[in-house]
């Protein structure tokens, strides 16, 4: 009897944890942070993009630093540049979300792994992009966390992983950081606009909870 209850109490706290993970998580996403107007003028503008899970970054060309565009692979009719952070097997090996494998996840959310920027170029806005208006201080701010987001080798370059990328438009980068449970792809988005002084959820590793403060 006393061996069932200890199965029994293993299996509800089982239970319990990935759902006090979500409610904490939503706490903490619907809290802004940085939610009081910037004294400068906001005459800046980005983007945010999501495939509905994974959120991105999006810079007009001529509004990122010289620092970071180096080594970064972009053509002359290219107007944008998109930048996601996330663990580096999952990137490489789950394209789409019908290649996800319940292996693939659980390494990317409880081990300690590589992780890379992914970059990919666009020419044109798009009509799904959620736009943030910004001052000049917190646009310098938010390039210098792409900046120090990227791995820089021996040499002072970035790396570029040849032929891994989805499409001829984009390509994968190395990158600081590891991939967790409690950091997560959008974890590194909403951390890079609370860094730069960009209105922000207090912590979440949802797409949803910056995209809504935009729009």
């Amino acid at each position: 009897m006393n061996y069932l209850k200890k199965i029994v109490k293993w299996v509800l706290l089982l239970l319990l944890l990935p759902f006090s993970y979500i409610i904490i998580s939503l706490l903490l996403t619907f809290i802004t942070v940085n939610a009081k107007n910037h004294p400068e003028i906001n005459t800046e503008t980005i983007y945010l993009s999501t495939n509905g899970v994974h959120l991105n970054i999006i810079l007009p060309i001529t509004q990122i630093e010289a620092a970071v565009l180096r080594d970064i692979k972009y053509f002359d009719d290219d107007s944008y540049l998109s930048f996601g952070w996330g663990e580096e097997n999952f990137y490489i090996n789950t394209p789409n979300w019908s290649d996800l494998t319940l292996r693939n996840a659980i390494k990317a959310l409880f081990v300690q792994s590589s992780t890379l920027i992914h970059v990919s170029r666009h020419r044109a806005k798009q009509s799904d992009w959620t736009e943030v208006k910004l001052s000049k201080t917190q646009l310098k701010q938010l390039n210098s966390y792409l900046l120090h987001s990227f791995k820089i080798d021996e040499n002072g370059h970035k790396t570029m992983l040849l032929d891994q990328g989805y499409t001829p438009s984009d390509d994968f980068y190395k990158a600081h950081g590891n991939y967790t449970i409690l950091n997560t792809c959008n974890t590194w988005v909403n951390t890079g606009f609370k860094e730069s002084g960009l209105k922000a959820c207090l912590w979440t590793p949802f797409d949803f909870g910056l995209i809504n403060k935009y729009e």
